[in-house]
């Protein structure tokens, strides 16, 4: 199933949008992210024509504005990201009001804890975006970043030097805050992004894009620089799918499996991305039981609906009597749903039995599967079969079985007595990431400024030629 509302009209002038009622909040009428201006949008067409000749304009848009940002400079970059912070700042009002608005309407159609949880802006996350700007903007630009050098024989001076991919197309649902991160990260590497929110979030991520083009007008970048996609129509996604004419270099997804899923399946353009992130944790029987109790209980319940949240424990049956009925209980009394194999059902009346479904399914919610291994090696083989290549952690004091885990576990984060939560870009210190990749071709785990560039080979010489 699509992730984004069929028909929905961008609020009119009727619309209890704070933007449209024209409400006096700093920066609330720049609502115009690209050269294109944003047009209202019912069912396939523009009110001035047809959809598909919109998002072509604006890829030719962004295309043009990629090649101005390959050429900014480092200088102008960070007067861009620093304009941004401030106005993000400035905005927090409208920001909320529009949050409030978005979460109103998700409420009203039913949507769950976890995901309402996502969705959600708060004076907080608005302050921890704003930070994110200024973290990105103190990175070191990778632009021009000479990779590697060295001298042929014929005495001609080669260099791999990193240079930006172009356009991103990021594609993502219910957080709105991935507007800023993403914005802000492509940016930094001097690519030019192409913004494709979902419907639940349409609002927040006007009232955030708007406080970013107010940055790229500062620091005199292009304002299709950063394009936010102006409709819920999801046509909209299957065009960015196709690449827009060669205008859109790589794909972004953020979301969950339907959405992930189907841009695997039809992109014609690269694609970053995991499709789910079935995160274990294994306790091994040499681990410290306050410690593993510590980062169990974090890694299932600080947040349960982001990817890095655990959704599977194993403990080693050598250290079960002392380590598996405390994680349990500490579980089930924190108010998680806990589905066991025989052996974690019989610790606990509480727990429901565990199908074989359940080993690879991503909760994202206050539910976790729980079993019993034969040592380092089970959990690895569990892991293997169960798993997403997302994020699995040990906790153990057994340096052997920490090295075995954090070698064998073929995921794209792996972890040793430390939560899975730590997942994130911004952990990493990227400053923020765009998404978690899972593939192993050009970037893997969180992809940041440097994963968000390429390279070229530049070669100096001294007029030779080729016998």
């Amino acid at each position: 199933m699509l992730w984004i509302a069929v028909g929905k009209a961008v609020p009119n002038a009727a619309s209890p949008d704070p933007f449209e009622r024209g409400r006096k909040f700093p920066n609330a009428c720049r609502i115009k992210a690209m050269n294109v201006p944003l047009k209202a949008v019912t069912g396939s067409k523009t009110l001035d024509g047809s959809l598909e000749a919109t998002m072509r304009e604006i890829g030719r848009e962004a295309r043009k504005a990629a090649r101005a940002m390959a050429l900014a400079s480092t200088k102008q970059k960070n007067r861009a990201l620093a304009a941004m912070a401030k106005a993000i700042r400035d905005s927090t009002a409208a920001i909320l009001l529009a949050n409030a608005e978005d979460r109103a309407e998700a409420k009203a159609g039913g949507a769950t804890p976890a995901f309402l949880d996502r969705l959600k802006l708060d004076a907080a996350r608005v302050e921890a975006m704003a930070a994110g700007f200024e973290v990105i903007r103190k990175l070191k630009d990778p632009v021009g970043t000479v990779m590697a050098s060295w001298r042929r024989p014929n005495g001609m001076r080669i260099e791999r030097v990193r240079e930006p991919l172009g356009v991103v197309g990021v594609i993502y649902e219910s957080r709105p805050n991935v507007t800023a991160d993403a914005g802000a990260l492509c940016l930094k590497a001097g690519n030019a992004t192409m913004l494709r929110g979902g419907s639940e979030s349409f609002r927040s991520c006007r009232a955030i894009h708007a406080a970013m083009v107010e940055g790229l007008a500062a620091a005199g970048l292009p304002e299709a620089a950063i394009t936010l996609v102006p409709t819920r129509d999801r046509a909209a996604v299957g065009l960015m799918l196709t690449g827009l004419d060669g205008t859109i270099d790589v794909i972004v997804p953020r979301g969950g499996k339907n959405l992930v899923g189907r841009v695997q399946t039809e992109a014609r353009v690269p694609v970053f991305a995991h499709l789910e992130g079935v995160c274990h944790v294994y306790v091994d029987a040499k681990a410290k039981l306050a410690m593993a109790k510590s980062i169990v209980l974090n890694a299932k319940m600080r947040r349960t609906g982001v990817c890095g949240a655990a959704e599977t424990l194993l403990v080693d049956r050598a250290g079960a009597d002392r380590l598996l009925k405390p994680l349990v209980a500490m579980l089930l009394d924190a108010g998680c749903e806990i589905r066991g194999d025989a052996a974690v059902q019989a610790i606990d009346p509480r727990v429901k039995p565990a199908s074989e479904a359940d080993w690879s399914t991503e909760y994202l919610d206050a539910i976790l599967t729980a079993g019993v291994v034969d040592g380092v090696g089970a959990a690895i083989g569990h892991i293997e079969r169960y798993g997403s290549h997302h994020t699995d952690a040990i906790v153990t004091e057994d340096k052997k079985a920490a090295e075995k885990f954090l070698t064998e576990v073929d995921s794209a984060i792996v972890l040793h007595n430390a939560s899975t939560q730590f997942a994130d870009g911004g952990e990493f210190g990227f400053g923020a990431e765009i998404g978690i990749a899972t593939g192993r071709l050009h970037a893997r785990g969180p992809v940041g400024v440097e994963q968000l560039t390429s390279f070229k080979y530049r070669i100096h010489g001294s007029g030779q030629t080729r016998p």
